[in-house]
C-alpha cells in the first residue's frame, strides 16, 4: 500500500547562475556588518522619541518607587539596555514567531531556499549560516529582514519566483542586514514603544476629554493654553528644542526608510542581481495596474509617510546597474 504524504508544489524555474558550487572555496569579508549613513540617520531621528520614552519610563519608575519601593534606576536601566536583545537568538526567534508571524521552512521549502541563499551570501562574502531563514504565509511577492539575523520570504515568492528573482529578493534583504538597516530599525521601534502607548491611551480618553472641553468656560480654556505654552517653553529649553521636531519625525524617518530601500536594491544589483530584481519589480507594477479597485494614485501624505518607494522609482534607480 502506497504511503500518503502532503503534496509538494511544483518547483519554480531554476535559472540562477551558480558561481559557487558546493565545495567551492568562499572568501568571507573581514567585516560582515557595517552601519551606513541611512542607518545612522535613522538612529539619530529616533533620538527625540528615545528621550521622550526615557522620560516616560523614568516618571513611571519614580511612581513605582514611591508606591512599592522599587529603586527608580532599575526599570530605567532595564528598559535602556533591552535593545541588546535585538541580537539575542532566542529573542529573535520569539520576535519572528509571535511579532512577525513567521514560520520555519518546511523540508521542501528549505531544499529550494538554502542553495539560493548560499549563492547570494557567497557572492557577498557573507557567512550565510549566521542568519535564520523564515517563511511568511502570505500571497504577496515580498520578503523582509528584521532584528539581527532574520531573513524571510513569503510563501508565494518562494513558490512562484524563478530562482534568479528569488536570489535578487534575498540579496536585497541581505543588503538591509549588512548595512545596519534591520537592527537599527528594530531599535528605533523598541525605544518608541512608551510614546506609542501614551498616544494610544490619549486616543482612548479623547472622547471624554472632548466632552469636558465643550463644557469648559473661556477662562478655563485660557488657563489651559497658558499652562500648555509654559510647559512647552520649559521643555523646549531643557531639551534644546528636540520635542519640536516630533511632528516632522514621521516624514523624515519615512524618507530615510525609502533611501534605505534604494540602497538595498543597489546592493542586490552589485552582486549581479539587478536584472532579475527589475523583472520582479515589473511584475509588481503589472500586478498593481491590473488589480480592480486599486487606486492609481496615492495621496501625497501617504507617499511621504511610506517607508518604501514606489516600484517605478526603484526601477528608475536600478537602470544604471543594468
Amino acid at each position: 500500500m502506497d504511503s500518503i504524504s502532503d503534496p509538494v508544489p511544483d518547483r519554480p524555474t531554476d535559472d540562477l547562475v551558480y558561481r559557487h558550487a558546493p565545495g567551492t572555496r568562499i572568501t568571507y569579508r573581514a567585516r560582515q556588518r557595517a552601519v551606513d549613513l541611512t542607518a545612522w540617520l535613522g538612529l539619530t531621528l529616533h533620538l527625540p522619541s528615545f528621550l521622550l520614552g526615557l522620560a516616560l519610563v523614568g516618571g513611571t519608575a519614580l511612581v513605582l518607587e514611591a508606591l512599592i519601593g522599587v529603586p527608580a534606576w532599575i526599570p530605567v536601566v532595564l528598559w535602556s539596555g533591552a535593545g541588546v536583545l535585538v541580537f539575542h537568538r532566542p529573542t529573535e526567534q520569539r520576535i519572528a514567531r509571535h511579532l512577525l508571524r513567521l514560520q520555519r521552512p518546511l523540508p521542501h521549502e528549505l531544499a529550494l531556499l538554502a542553495p539560493v541563499w548560499s549563492e547570494v551570501t557567497a557572492r557577498a562574502g557573507i557567512d550565510g549560516r549566521r542568519y535564520q531563514l523564515w517563511i511568511e504565509d502570505s500571497d504577496d511577492l515580498n520578503a523582509l529582514a528584521a532584528a539581527g539575523h532574520i531573513v524571510a520570504v513569503t510563501r508565494r515568492a518562494l513558490q512562484d519566483l524563478p530562482t534568479s528573482q528569488l536570489a535578487a529578493v534575498l540579496a536585497h534583504e541581505l543588503g538591509h542586514h549588512t548595512s545596519g538597516h534591520s537592527w537599527s530599525g528594530l531599535l528605533g521601534w523598541w525605544y518608541t514603544v512608551p510614546g506609542r502607548l501614551v498616544w494610544r491611551a490619549l486616543a482612548l480618553v479623547k472622547p471624554r476629554l472632548v466632552r469636558i472641553a465643550r463644557g469648559a468656560s473661556i477662562t478655563a480654556w485660557g488657563l489651559l493654553l497658558v499652562l500648555v505654552a509654559y510647559l512647552t517653553v520649559i521643555t523646549a529649553k531643557a531639551t534644546y528644542g528636540l520635542p519640536l521636531l516630533l511632528p516632522a519625525l514621521p516624514y523624515l524617518t519615512a524618507a530615510v526608510g525609502r533611501r534605505a530601500e534604494l540602497r538595498a536594491d543597489a546592493h542586490a544589483a552589485r552582486l549581479g542581481f539587478g536584472r532579475p530584481l527589475s523583472l520582479t519589480l515589473h511584475e509588481l507594477v503589472a500586478e498593481e495596474s491590473g488589480t480592480p479597485g486599486r487606486p492609481r494614485r496615492t495621496r501625497l501624505s501617504a507617499r511621504l509617510l511610506s517607508h518604501h518607494p514606489d516600484h517605478r522609482t526603484r526601477l528608475h534607480h536600478l537602470r544604471k546597474y543594468l
